[in-house]
């Protein structure tokens, strides 16, 4: 049973696929709100895809956060020995009506639950981008840029309403109680080092990333995409996930 969000016992299971992508500032914001965080985690070696810790009960949680990844749902082989499961646990979750916020990868992963697609983007977005609100749109997307990483994108299932996109990708999309993003709200400096800490140097020189002035406009952009990042959290959770009735 999902408990009304003044309950100050409320749960959320955060799942961080490997050790660089925790919940960050979308998990700062949802202890503010009272919250209390479960992290697990997927893989914690980049090197064994296939090695993973035994998926937790979505249904004892009263929220899904489900973070990135350096993984490809193009390419489901390499970590075949548990994305089946965890897609079918976030479509069970939707389907029951738990709320699930899902964070690029995640994000990928609803759609892929939900009865959209992903696929191989024709734009790599690294850096910064605005995000076009659409109708329904919470305010605070018009407010970028947000900070973007990935190589793949999303359709968004056919129940689902987008909500924001650029050029080249659906970005927010809302579905019932639940919410999928492609771009990454969640970040601060540390996590961007995470980031760059694990990806290897001929793949950031590949894509054009140097490290320090990756840094350096993270540092610049940090407090107000903190703040932006809360005013999403914030919306999401009064709005779609526990709206009050």
């Amino acid at each position: 049973m999902v408990r009304p969000v003044s309950d100050p016992s409320r749960n959320a299971l955060v799942i961080a696929h490997e050790p660089d992508g925790p919940s960050g500032q979308v998990g700062v914001r949802l202890t503010d709100r009272g919250f209390s965080l479960h992290t697990h985690l997927v893989t914690d070696d980049y090197k064994q895809p296939q090695a993973f810790a035994p998926w937790p009960a979505f249904a004892d949680f009263d929220l899904i956060v489900v973070m990135g990844s350096v993984r490809s749902l193009t390419n489901k082989a390499e970590i075949s020995s548990w994305v089946g499961e965890e897609i079918a646990d976030i479509r069970a979750a939707i389907e029951r009506d738990q709320p699930v916020l899902g964070v690029c990868f995640g994000g990928q992963l609803i759609a892929d639950a939900m009865g959209g697609s992903v696929e191989v983007s024709p734009t790599v977005e690294i850096g910064w981008h605005d995000v076009e609100p659409l109708k329904g749109a919470p305010s605070v997307i018009g407010d970028g840029p947000w900070f973007q990483w990935h190589h793949d994108r999303f359709h968004a299932p056919p129940a689902a309403q987008v909500l924001g996109r650029t050029t080249s990708s659906t970005q927010l999309m809302c579905l019932g109680r639940s919410v999928g993003t492609q771009f990454h709200p969640e970040v601060d400096v540390p996590h961007v080092q995470g980031f760059l800490r694990d990806a290897p140097a001929d793949y950031l020189d590949e894509v054009g990333i140097v490290a320090d002035a990756m840094i350096e406009t993270m540092a610049a952009m940090q407090s107000d995409n903190s703040r932006r990042c809360h005013t999403l959290v914030d919306w999401f959770l009064d709005e779609i996930a526990f709206p009050v009735k």
